[in-house]
């Protein structure tokens, strides 16, 4: 089947796929990855993937996390779990995941975009204002507390509202 369509591609699956991504902070700074691909394109998240058959979850956010980001983890605890369902104007499921984000440590590493990422940063909070992040990402980080929600000035994707 081609990529993108059937049990091949990561679109209209019988069923959901496993991800994970890893929360990693290091002096004050979150980092993040600006999606460069669907669902999520161009939006910033906490960098992850999907787990390969025979990964741990833990082994699986590592590898993602250095393949995405070239960065070097040891993740730690699972910190928040939730589902992502996307489906299109029919309203059959187009994409849904369930994603395990890690609390995680820097081991080493200088932050550069490949794989699935367009691009990476370490952010601090007072940056956040300024990035297009979905509501789950916002409720991440408010729960993390890395963030507060201060009312105007914060972009949520896709709500159309600050």
């Amino acid at each position: 089947m081609s990529e993108g369509t059937g049990q091949s591609g990561r679109e209209y699956r019988e069923l959901p796929r496993v991800g994970v991504g890893a929360v990693v902070i290091r002096d004050g700074r979150i980092l993040l990855v600006k999606r460069g691909s669907s669902p999520g394109k161009g939006l910033w998240a906490p960098p992850g993937g999907l787990v390969e058959l025979g990964e741990t979850l833990r082994e699986a956010a590592e590898r993602e996390i250095l393949e995405e980001t070239g960065i070097t983890i040891r993740t730690r605890e699972a910190f928040y779990i939730f589902d992502f369902i996307d489906r299109d104007a029919e309203g059959t499921v187009r994409y849904h995941y369930v994603i395990i984000d890690f609390e995680a440590d820097y081991v080493a590493g200088e932050a550069r975009a490949s794989d699935d990422a367009s691009e990476v940063r370490w952010v601090a909070p007072e940056d956040m204002a300024g990035l297009a992040i979905t509501q789950t990402t916002k409720k991440l980080l408010k729960q993390l507390k890395f963030i507060e929600d201060r009312g105007p000035g914060f972009r949520v994707q896709g709500t159309g509202k600050e």
